[in-house]
């Protein structure tokens, strides 16, 4: 048992003791604020662990308790200790969609892009999956990488999309997130078209997605659907609005066609526009 409780230092981190879940992870994980005080002022340590390397921290953070992750913090706890499935408490914030421990988190110097593991997904990864679209601001304000790459779930836009968070999906396309990344393939309107949103499909049009991109089956966003769904209107929609203007525009340059099919964006240029080759579906179509 001595060698249980020995203070260690991993690839986790310094993380104190080996500990079943204690007085201080039911406090913190409960809310109980003032339980927790006095436990911490009785001398209990604030970074003991559970033999999957939870903390006190951790558990506060994933259940939405602010008061309990401040006086934890306030009292040293560490920022960045990782559970064993490589989870930090900003991980943990996260996912609870809990602004108030987010932003406490990074004020106290939490990395906001640490190493991704096969088990975890990063903080921006797990905002986006809770769709929390104000959360996932912060993070990118504060240096989230937005094309981190999750081996489950792709980049954060690709997450966005499948979860169906369209707001969350427009802060990441603002912030200049690439539409047509891929993941096996797949872009973000493959995502979209298999939870049928039409208002996600809309968008990333919008921001230049290909309709025509096809995954390693061979499979367009379109073949996705619902036959006669509105997600395949949508798509179809899309597919012969794009092949009219391809004729249409056939025999001007490349750059005089990019000119003529822009989107707003403020986020892009000087002058507040982007070129994205396909028609944004809030212009005038050409007759189908």
């Amino acid at each position: 048992m001595t060698d249980l409780t020995a203070a260690r230092r991993t690839f986790f981190g310094d993380i104190g003791f080996w500990a079943d879940r204690t007085a201080l992870h039911e406090a913190a994980s409960l809310g109980r604020a003032l339980q927790l005080k006095q436990l911490i002022d009785s001398g209990e340590c604030v970074n003991t662990v559970t033999v999957d390397n939870i903390t006190p921290l951790h558990d506060a953070c994933i259940q939405g308790q602010p008061n309990c992750a401040r006086l934890l913090l306030n009292a040293g706890a560490q920022v960045d200790v990782r559970t064993i499935h490589g989870s930090t408490p900003l991980c943990n914030a996260c996912a609870a969609g809990n602004m108030e421990c987010a932003k406490m988190l990074l004020d106290h110097g939490a990395k906001v892009n640490p190493s991704l593991t096969a088990l975890t997904a990063s903080p921006l990864h797990e905002a986006c999956i809770r769709g929390n679209a104000d959360l996932v601001r912060l993070l990118i304000t504060n240096g989230a990488l937005l094309e981190a790459y999750d081996i489950h779930f792709g980049n954060p836009l690709h997450t966005a999309c499948a979860k169906g968070h369209v707001d969350c999906a427009q802060v990441l396309l603002n912030a200049g997130a690439k539409v047509n990344a891929t993941k096996f393939h797949e872009t973000a309107l493959h995502h979209a078209a298999r939870v049928e949103m039409v208002d996600m499909i809309e968008l990333l049009v919008q921001f230049g997605g290909k309709v025509y991109a096809r995954d390693n089956q061979e499979q367009k966003p379109i073949d996705y659907t619902e036959p006669g769904s509105p997600s395949e209107v949508c798509f179809k929609f899309y597919e012969r609005a794009r092949l009219s203007s391809d004729c249409r525009y056939a025999p001007k340059s490349t750059a005089a066609f990019q000119n003529r099919f822009t989107v707003q964006d403020g986020h892009q240029g000087s002058g507040g526009r982007r070129s994205t080759g396909h028609m944004s579906p809030h212009q005038k179509l050409p007759s189908l």
